[in-house]
């Protein structure tokens, strides 16, 4: 009788949840992080989910309400536990369109060769070619969750990948759902806060300044140290195609490529090919020091706001880009990348 009981206690509160949304009423961080656990315990009917998912893109997800999803994740997903207690995280938010190369993650692995602390969150393309995961994936590297392996790689390598699907249990609850919608929902924009490991420090790039609005108050209350970037001309990542805004915790502001010293990048140069093996071909050549100087310098660039996140802002731009470029021009960043991949094959 108490089942029964709960079960209609809870489709009350499911009505109660759907009404509310349809009066555009903005919902609690705990109703939102109930409305997960609800959905891994399987008691939304994908109609409800559906219906709830598209309620919120219309109206648009609340820092609160996002905070509550991620709560959600995190709770109800495998926990990443490293030996380390300062570590960044590099990732774009996706959906820009724009298909461009493994920029996030060949700019992690320059961050690493410069001798930072990253645990990189990724996942398999949803919108582009070439996601973090099926560059790695190409490479030989197989995903794990055994904490001792994933210490070892941030320990021997500087670097550990973090293969999302093994770790949110949650989104494969919503991810037919997610297919069969096709457009963005609010897990588009969870997919950046619900890295296992919780890191202090992030870079993300977002596609647009609504985002970059909404997640920087998110940041602001989880209380990490973070950069969040934008190029002006919709890329969500510093693609030096135009000027580019970034938010940290310690300023605001509009760069031109030429302020960090680098020429204008052509759309076609920030291109990740039609193919996996072209974007492996693109990410080897960044790393190998042989990629075109628009690749290198857009990767320099990202990887350079990194190093500036770690620092805690306390070193100028400048000095980041030239830690960046060392990493590079030395060899460091490639070898990091190939001990990375012995440690993961």
């Amino acid at each position: 009788s108490t089942r029964v009981r709960s079960s209609a206690a809870s489709d009350v509160y499911k009505r109660q949840i759907l009404n509310r949304m349809l009066n555009h009423e903005e919902l609690t961080r705990e109703e939102t992080k109930n409305i997960i656990l609800g959905i891994t315990q399987s008691e939304f009917p994908e109609e409800q989910i559906t219906a709830l998912l598209t309620g919120l893109q219309m109206r648009g997800v609340t820092v609160d309400e996002l905070l509550g999803f991620r709560d959600g994740i995190l709770e109800t997903g495998v926990p990443a536990i490293l030996n380390c207690d300062r570590y960044i995280d590099v990732v774009g938010t996706g959906g820009d369109r724009k298909n461009t190369f493994n920029i996030s993650t060949t700019s992690c692995f320059v961050i690493a060769g410069a001798g930072y602390k990253v645990a990189k969150h990724g996942n398999f393309a949803a919108t582009s070619v070439s996601g973090a995961s099926n560059v790695i994936k190409n490479h030989g590297v197989q995903f794990t969750d055994d904490l001792d392996k994933l210490n070892r790689s941030l320990d021997e390598a500087g670097i550990v990948y973090l293969h999302a699907q093994l770790f949110a249990k949650a989104m494969k609850f919503v991810g037919p759902i997610r297919k069969a919608l096709q457009f963005p929902t609010v897990f588009n924009l969870l997919g950046p806060l619900v890295n296992p490991s919780q890191p202090k420090c992030q870079l993300l790039g977002v596609a647009n300044l609504d985002q970059m609005r909404l997640y920087n108050q998110v940041y602001q209350k989880i209380g990490i140290d973070y950069g969040i970037v934008n190029s002006i001309d919709g890329y969500d990542e510093i693609s030096l195609t135009s000027d580019f805004k970034v938010t940290t915790n310690n300023y605001e502001r509009i760069f031109k490529p030429q302020d960090l010293g680098f020429g204008i990048a052509k759309p076609e140069e920030v291109r990740g090919g039609a193919t996996e093996q072209e974007a492996k071909d693109i990410f080897d050549a960044v790393l190998e020091n042989r990629a075109l100087p628009a690749q290198k310098n857009i990767v320099l660039a990202n990887a350079a706001f990194g190093i500036q996140v770690m620092e805690k802002g306390k070193k100028s731009i400048d000095e980041c880009v030239e830690i960046a470029r060392e990493s590079i021009d030395s060899g460091k960043a490639l070898a990091t990348f190939k001990k990375f991949v012995e440690l993961n094959s």
